[in-house]
């Protein structure tokens, strides 16, 4: 092998190299780019993440403002549906403070506004589904009835409900407040 031989040989070599560090040359450039392109869509994610969050925390702080607003609020709606009856009641009152009407007529309009007025009122109740547990002349029902009283009765049999002093009540399907009951013990002992 001669020196012109060697040198081209050298020069193959050379250029190979050459070659192999401009393709490895490329390929870092093309990797730190990559990486760059990479990094800067993580920081993207970053971002749409931090404002997601944010979001949600703002959404969950008006949500909690107006389950406060809501929960204060509440009976704002039954008490506008109960003002007319305080009016009626109060209106009836002034029935009976009326100059020049005797006695019997001041209590006979007394009784009609407070008729009128129990009539709106349990209107009103049964608008908010309010119901009144029927009891008298039924058997005892110690689900939904409070006995205070036991008396005996010829007509009503015993164990059955014979009169009320209040009355019991559902709210939809609940039971608000159980009757408080007189109930029968049955025929009176001879």
């Amino acid at each position: 092998m001669g020196k012109e031989q060697e040198k081209e040989v050298i020069l193959e070599q050379m250029e190979e190299r050459a070659v192999e560090e401009i393709s490895t040359h490329d390929a870092e450039k093309s990797i730190e780019e990559k990486l760059v392109a990479v990094q800067e869509e993580i920081a993207g994610y970053q971002d749409k993440m931090l404002r997601a969050a944010a979001e949600f925390d703002n959404y969950k702080k008006r949500m909690e403002r107006d389950r406060n607003a809501a929960m204060k609020y509440a009976g704002e709606h039954i008490l506008r549906e109960i003002l007319p009856v305080v009016d009626n009641l109060e209106r009836a009152l002034n029935q009976g403070v009326v100059s020049g009407v005797d006695a019997e007529m001041k209590l006979a309009a007394l009784l009609e506004g407070v008729q009128l007025t129990l009539k709106s009122l349990l209107a009103v109740l049964e608008k908010f589904e309010v119901k009144a547990i029927e009891s008298v002349g039924l058997p005892f029902d110690p689900n939904i009835q409070e006995a205070l009283v036991m008396e005996p009765s010829d007509v009503v049999p015993a164990s059955h409900v014979l009169g009320e002093f209040e009355k019991g009540y559902y709210y939809k399907d609940r039971l608000l407040r159980v009757a408080k009951v007189i109930v029968s013990s049955g025929k009176a002992a001879s």
